[in-house]
């Protein structure tokens, strides 16, 4: 039996569009004055730090604020950049200037697992600290209190069997007591090597006959699949 579902954001329960263009600009924009502001905050210290090293070269600062504009306008899955965005981000929310998208099947059905005893858990590339501010400052309210556990790119890759084996042992179930949900057929591989049920998700055109995994519209959808009964 499913016990445990762990979903994508961006393209699962979040539209591709907030993230890129709203998101992604915001973040973008800010960015060089908030490093600046904020270069004695150890934290963010860490993550310039962090920034040279994935580089592979010293950078001073005004070449760290370059690498990772250039990193945000080639989406680049970098920890320390999705870091200092998540910092940006939660100006961003705290003052209002935007809510996080969540599309409302994925609410609704997040609530009525997480009603049902189901484990909700969130694998992202984005920071842990930006899933916490897009559910927490949700269109839908904040909900937060549905998750039992967040997961970045700190634990590995997302098209890596071994980041989903990590997840595994850290939550307390075998892979095959685990549901992942994604739009991106490589992460769903890579899931499914490691053990766990996998369906992608399809918000926008036409679902594929011969899908190497079970597709859906939405999550309404996923109930159709009496994923929660299989054996």
């Amino acid at each position: 039996m499913i016990k445990a579902i762990v979903t994508d954001v961006e393209g699962t329960t979040t539209s591709l569009s907030f993230v890129k263009d709203v998101l992604f600009p915001y973040a973008r924009a800010r960015l060089p004055e908030f490093v600046r502001a904020h270069r004695n905050d150890p934290l963010v210290r860490q993550f310039l730090d962090d920034t040279a090293k994935a580089a592979g070269r010293a950078l001073d600062e005004d070449g760290a604020i370059a690498q990772l504009i250039e990193w945000i306008d080639q989406d680049k899955k970098i920890t320390p950049l999705k870091a200092l965005q998540g910092m940006i981000w939660e100006r961003g929310y705290r003052h209002r200037d935007f809510t996080g998208h969540v599309y409302a099947d994925a609410a609704r059905n997040l609530a009525q697992w997480h009603a049902r005893g189901l484990k909700l858990y969130v694998f992202s590339s984005g920071s842990v600290q930006a899933q916490k501010l897009i559910f927490g400052y949700s269109d839908c309210g904040d909900l937060t209190p549905l998750f039992s556990g967040y997961f970045d790119t700190a634990i590995g890759a997302k098209r890596k069997p071994a980041s989903y084996a990590a997840i595994s042992a850290a939550i307390g179930y075998p892979p095959a007591e685990i549901l992942f949900l994604s739009d991106t057929k490589e992460e769903l591989d890579a899931a499914h090597r490691a053990g766990m049920y996998t369906v992608q998700l399809v918000r926008d055109g036409a679902l594929a006959v011969d899908a190497a995994h079970p597709q859906v519209k939405d999550f309404d959808a996923l109930t159709a699949l009496s994923l929660f009964e299989r054996a």
